[in-house]
């Protein structure tokens, strides 16, 4: 059976589009979310190990930019399964040559599109319509004193969301800006 994924690069290495391809016919559609064999050509080489689901209520809402220190650090696969959002990845590695760029991708229901987000990558979204639901699937299980994040509306950062920030949490809205000297993570 040929492969049920493209994978498309982006600007930011190891950070990849996975565009699922459903077989399709009268009855509907069956389509694959997960593949580790397939996956395996992204660099994907960690099992999954955890699965988490969110619900956002109301579009323009953000929610990020999450990510855990090492020996913690997780790669993420994003789906949304409802509604649409704008989902953004910034990379944090120290030695990268792209630190502190970000990019974003919509996601949707329709457009069959998931995000895998590779360790070293601060991660957020923004809700583009109501009752947006998005599958997590994750390289390592959350671990609450490896938990950092950058704040989503940090001018040094300059991510364009694509409408006004309606909606934030307490906590996300109090991440501090980055300082100057802010070096990232190393992997």
């Amino acid at each position: 059976m040929p492969g049920r994924f493209d994978f498309i690069s982006t600007p930011l290495a190891g950070l990849t589009v996975i565009q699922r391809k459903p077989m399709e016919d009268e009855r509907g559609c069956f389509e694959r979310f997960f593949c580790a064999e397939e996956l395996r050509e992204t660099g994907l080489h960690k099992p999954i190990v955890q699965i988490n689901r969110s619900l956002t209520r109301r579009a323009g809402a953000v929610r990020g930019m999450h990510f855990q220190y090492p020996p913690h650090a997780e790669t993420k696969i994003v789906s949304c399964l409802q509604g649409e959002i704008f989902d953004v990845a910034v990379d944090i590695r120290s030695n990268s040559a792209t630190f502190l760029r970000w990019h974003g991708e919509a996601l949707s229901s329709t457009n069959r599109k998931s995000l895998l987000i590779p360790e070293g990558f601060a991660h957020g979204f923004q809700t583009l319509a109501d009752d947006c639901e998005l599958l997590y699937l994750h390289t390592a299980p959350y671990t609450p004193y490896a938990e950092s994040a950058l704040n989503a509306q940090d001018p040094r950062l300059r991510i364009s969301w694509p409408h006004s920030v309606t909606e934030m949490s307490d906590r996300d809205r109090s991440h501090p800006f980055m300082s100057i000297d802010f070096a990232g993570v190393l992997l």
